[in-house]
């Protein structure tokens, strides 16, 4: 993939979320999340942080939360959250669709799997996954290979292969299903049952 490519692909994903969060009710905005203890404002509180965050703000933030980039984004997503509107929320990302941020040694695909994974943990527990697209997704399991185990999946012994896209990894026993599901399961999200097929160990989800 080109650097070309790859903005264009965040640009469209950004593009695509102002439409989800734009169609929300003000009930929706308090939906839990894939995220733990997150609902969906402090998802999209977390995605806008970087646009709204500059680095010696950021770097001021991590020495509070004493050196854990996971400790300082869940309480600035759960601080911002309570002191944005869902308005502000959303003006964040409309006013930041192209802006360059990249996550520290992720560079652009990390950008990319940062917005389509997020993406997905407010999408799926609002039953509007529907309007993820399937080759982003690809893009992103594209830069994930290799990287399981570091996600908290242990996938040995496992085939995992997109119904939607040309996208498979691994070999050994089959896990079938939509590439952003299987997504979901690399990153150890929850899957909802019935989307996952194939004689799967019990250890990769509780949902499989």
């Amino acid at each position: 993939m080109s650097e070309q490519e790859i903005r264009a692909a965040i640009v469209a994903e950004r593009r695509a979320q102002l439409e989800l969060y734009a169609s929300l009710s003000e009930e929706q905005w308090d939906v839990s999340s894939l995220c733990s203890g997150w609902r969906v404002r402090e998802v999209l509180a977390h995605t806008t942080m970087p646009f709204r965050y500059s680095a010696p703000r950021v770097a001021w933030e991590m020495v509070k939360a004493r050196g854990s980039a996971e400790r300082m984004a869940d309480r600035r997503a759960r601080i911002d959250a309570g002191q944005l509107s869902a308005g502000q929320l959303w003006e964040s990302l409309r006013d930041d669709v192209e802006h360059p941020w990249v996550p520290p040694g992720g560079g652009l695909l990390g950008a990319l799997s940062h917005d389509v994974i997020h993406g997905l943990d407010v999408a799926v527990p609002l039953g509007l996954d529907h309007l993820v697209a399937p080759e982003r997704v690809a893009m992103v399991l594209g830069g994930l290979e290799g990287e399981q185990r570091a996600l908290g999946v242990d996938l040995d012994g496992v085939r995992l292969q997109a119904d939607d896209v040309d996208w498979t990894w691994g070999t050994g026993e089959p896990v079938r299903g939509r590439a952003q599901d299987l997504l979901l399961l690399v990153c150890a999200r929850r899957v909802p049952g019935g989307r996952l097929h194939g004689p799967a160990p019990a250890r990769l989800s509780p949902a499989v």
